[in-house]
């Protein structure tokens, strides 16, 4: 079976913040540290990455992308849909170094994408029947939860900070 590639983005997130928890079980730090550094890695990894390779997957194979979603091939809206994933996965890329409000800026701009998107997947999936694998299932899911994942993770970085 071929895992989808949010399942990888989960994956690398999982494994990066099991890398952090050992390091802070050696040297503590506080619930805060913990929950800004894997909002940090869901930003850079699921945002950063996943936008970049959305990006990759709407441009240099846009045909393909749209058949599994249950698009017409040939759209010139693959290209929006591109460029608008290629900035987004570059601002989250840019949240390995850019902190303060730029975080949140990039969970609005990625969240209300993303969430709409899944808006638009159950959209499709009732009025047209559309049950295509990039329409239902993993994005489905992905789109809809993770950026309550990132504002829940946002929401206990600013409660805990200090």
């Amino acid at each position: 079976m071929k895992l989808p590639y949010q399942a990888w983005i989960v994956i690398g997130i999982i494994l990066v913040t099991a890398a952090n928890l050992a390091f802070f079980a050696v040297q503590p730090v506080s619930m805060g540290i913990v929950i800004s550094t894997l909002l940090l890695w869901c930003l850079v990894i699921g945002i950063g990455i996943g936008g970049i390779y959305g990006f990759m997957g709407h441009f240099f194979v846009a045909d393909e992308v749209a058949r599994r979603i249950g698009w017409p091939a040939g759209s010139p809206f693959q290209r929006e849909i591109a460029f608008a994933s290629l900035g987004m996965g570059i601002s989250g890329l840019c949240c390995f170094v850019v902190r303060d409000g730029f975080w949140l800026a990039t969970i609005i701009m990625a969240g209300v994408f993303l969430f709409c998107a899944g808006l638009g997947h159950i959209w499709e999936t009732k009025a047209h029947g559309n049950v295509s694998e990039l329409n239902t299932g993993t994005i489905l899911a992905w789109d809809l939860l993770f950026p309550v994942v990132l504002v829940l993770l946002w929401i206990g970085t600013v409660l805990l900070a200090g």
